[in-house]
């Protein structure tokens, strides 16, 4: 049996956001420390490699790509959230290489899956800006490079408990990429309202699930049967890329939800069915570091075939229902994907 690939490199642990900062090198540590005290079989770590000016390009603009590597070496803000310290290029580099060479190898059938433990994230970078912690968008990095490798249908799904704005604007023309989200919402960035639902050919391909704070496991886990998986199910993707997102969790000091380590262990072995195997998951957020550690742990361990997690049951909150239903009627198919 093919191992389950991690990617990691110290490199990631060199990027310094800012004094006190939350997305911090100890996110990276508390992983490696979880990882470390359970170890777990069939998987193996590999160091990734940097990403290509064309693997870039395929999401952000010259004009910002050669701006971030202008400033490689420099201490510099951003934005009010975002900075680049002297080594943040290089891990940035590193971040969206990893994310091009799991789905690679993954699609080459050199691992059975991936799971690419980056810093700094990704999923809030535009096409030319830099934003919420994020310096290039790994997540539709890698969607973007499936899709050059002929994949005719990628679904990225993001349970990061903030919208992913910079990847739903990469792909809200288009229907090859599917992207769905579960979110905190209304929350930063502002975006995720179930009414965005895609433009022109991606029109209904876009497909964004915000609840209100303090929702829980029954709660994620109705918006994936009732919705979101047979949206997925429908697109029948040829790989599914993972933005995963651990700032749901319930004692994560950024967000307002209640999820716990056993829902992100069903949410990864939901999307493991979906793929058929054929699954990358990227690491986002996730800033309470004891939740983080034990709730990679159990992706990595659902990835590596140790764990097959179902979703809770339990009483659905009327908020939650109602956000199924908006996004349904936004969709125009009843939650199923065109």
């Amino acid at each position: 049996m093919r191992a389950t690939r991690l990617y990691a490199s110290p490199a990631f642990l060199e990027h310094q956001a800012g004094p006190h900062h939350p997305e911090s090198p100890s996110r990276l540590s508390a992983i490696d420390a979880v990882l470390r005290r359970a170890p777990l079989a069939n998987v193996e770590t590999v160091a990734p490699r940097e990403a290509t000016r064309d693997e870039l390009l395929l999401v952000h603009t010259a004009a910002y790509v050669d701006r971030l590597q202008s400033l490689r070496g420099q201490q510099v803000q951003l934005d009010a959230d975002t900075a680049m310290s002297p080594h943040s290029h290089l891990a940035a580099l590193l971040a969206a290489g990893a994310a091009a060479q799991a789905v690679a190898e993954v699609l080459d059938g050199t691992t059975e899956n991936a799971f690419a433990l980056v810093r700094p994230p990704g999923h809030h970078a535009e096409g030319d800006r830099a934003m919420g912690f994020c310096l290039f968008n790994n997540a539709a990095i890698a969607a973007s490079v499936a899709v050059a490798r002929g994949v005719e249908r990628v679904l990225l799904l993001d349970w990061d408990v903030h919208h992913g704005n910079g990847s739903q604007h990469t792909f809200w023309r288009r229907r090859d990429v599917l992207y769905a989200s579960v979110h905190q919402h209304p929350f930063y960035p502002g975006t995720g309202a179930p009414e965005l639902v895609g433009a022109g050919a991606g029109q209904g391909y876009n497909v964004n699930v915000g609840l209100p704070e303090g929702q829980g496991d029954a709660d994620y886990a109705a918006v994936f049967e009732e919705l979101l998986l047979p949206v997925a199910q429908r697109f029948d993707p040829g790989l599914v890329v993972v933005s995963a997102g651990f700032d749901a969790h319930r004692s994560d000091p950024l967000g307002g939800m209640r999820v716990t380590e056993r829902c992100f262990a069903a949410m990864a072995a939901a999307m493991k069915k979906v793929s058929r195997g054929k699954l990358v998951l990227l690491l986002e957020g996730g800033y309470d570091l004891g939740a983080l550690g034990q709730s990679v742990h159990a992706c990595v361990e659902v990835l590596a075939g140790g764990r097959d997690e179902t979703f809770a049951r339990g009483e659905v909150s009327p908020a939650t229902a109602a956000a199924i239903a908006e996004t349904s009627a936004a969709l125009g198919h009843q939650g199923r994907a065109p």
